[in-house]
């Protein structure tokens, strides 16, 4: 019997270790880490996702632990950064740029076990999805403020890379701006990055000087907004609130919160239901995209448009990309009645009309 009874305890204590050891396994927090284009700094692209990052770990706590890499240069440099992350014990890894993707697939295919985000891009496997914000949207908003605010009928626009995301933007911004007031033409300045402060300053003063008194761009810094605040003009933030860099240029900021998505994301691989092979696109609706405050000296009346054409994208009375439209050259692109497809957004390579001069090849 004295046997049997020490036989019974050691097997209780066994199962009681294992219990231990479970609970241990379960407190192991989830390893994610991010991957950025640009430096933190305290405002733009970089500054949006890492303020998501701070906020997915004071909202889970001791159940994940975060890391980051800043101002990761896209391309070979990306893909050795991505991989070092992968073979670090991070089982979630966020890679927030377009030109990240193709590094992206390449080390999701050496470690099918790790679970891979990437922004703004369109392709996807078994272990990597594909997270956007339908951020023209807002730029169709600013083209609204831009399109009442404006005294010369000239917009500028700095543009970073001339692929579809970009063009997305310039083109809604332009429809926005036309809705209400049909004799304004858009300028584009190409910098070809998503952040240099001396490039995007010499295009600011450069589209001044070609006649735009409101200026917009799909750049990092707040360059535009000092160089409008300086000659007095007008500008818009982009990515996250510029107001404080020039007080009375500023108007609003096309803004993304991208925290909701984290954490449903991290929330998923923790529950073990993640899944890849798929594109999530967030817009005013989901509250991914914020305009922030708007300029004082935006008249009551504009304000209120401006409110109503908000409400009115976010509940889809409003569609930006709805036809009839055509490109610069006057050929139509969109008939009456229908709209560009997800897929027709992706690829766009054409400047809508009231855009001057072409894309880069």
């Amino acid at each position: 019997m004295t046997r049997w009874r020490d036989t019974c305890a050691a097997l209780w204590l066994g199962l009681a270790l294992l219990s231990v050891g479970h609970v241990a396994l379960a407190a192991e927090p989830l390893k994610v880490a991010f991957v950025y284009v640009g430096p933190i700094g305290d405002g733009g692209w970089t500054y949006q996702h890492d303020l998501a990052r701070l906020a997915l770990e004071q909202t889970l706590g001791s159940r994940i632990k975060t890391s980051y890499v800043e101002s990761v240069a896209e391309g070979a440099d990306a893909e050795r950064v991505i991989r070092r992350l992968a073979a670090g014990g991070n089982s979630l890894i966020f890679t927030t740029s377009f030109g990240f993707m193709e590094s992206t697939l390449k080390v999701a295919k050496q470690f099918p076990k790790v679970r891979f985000e990437h922004a703004t891009g369109y392709k996807t496997t078994a272990n990597v999805a594909a997270y956007e914000v339908r951020f023209y949207e807002g730029a169709y908003l600013l083209g609204v403020l831009a399109g009442k605010m404006t005294r010369t009928n000239t917009l500028g626009f700095i543009g970073s890379h001339p692929i579809p995301e970009v063009i997305r933007n310039i083109n809604a911004f332009t429809l926005g701006a036309r809705s209400v007031n049909p004799k304004v033409q858009t300028k584009v300045i190409w910098v070809d990055a998503w952040y240099n402060p001396g490039k995007e300053r010499q295009a600011a003063e450069t589209l001044i000087a070609q006649g735009a008194d409101v200026l917009s761009q799909n750049t990092d810094s707040p360059a535009a907004v000092q160089v409008a605040q300086e000659k007095g003009k007008y500008a818009f933030g982009w990515d996250s609130d510029m107001r404080k860099y020039g007080p009375k240029a500023h108007l609003t900021a096309n803004t993304q919160d991208w925290s909701r998505y984290y954490l449903q994301v991290a929330n998923q691989a923790l529950a073990g239901t993640w899944t890849g092979n798929r594109i999530t696109r967030w817009g005013l609706k989901e509250k991914a995209i914020v305009l922030t405050q708007l300029n004082p000296a935006v008249p009551a009346d504009v304000a209120q448009l401006f409110e109503q054409k908000k409400q009115a994208i976010a509940d889809g009375t409003l569609v930006p990309f709805a036809g009839p439209l055509k490109d610069n050259s006057g050929a139509l692109k969109v008939p009456a009645g229908k709209a560009l497809t997800v897929d027709e957004l992706t690829a766009l390579n054409w400047y809508v009309d009231g855009v001057a001069g072409s894309i880069p090849k």
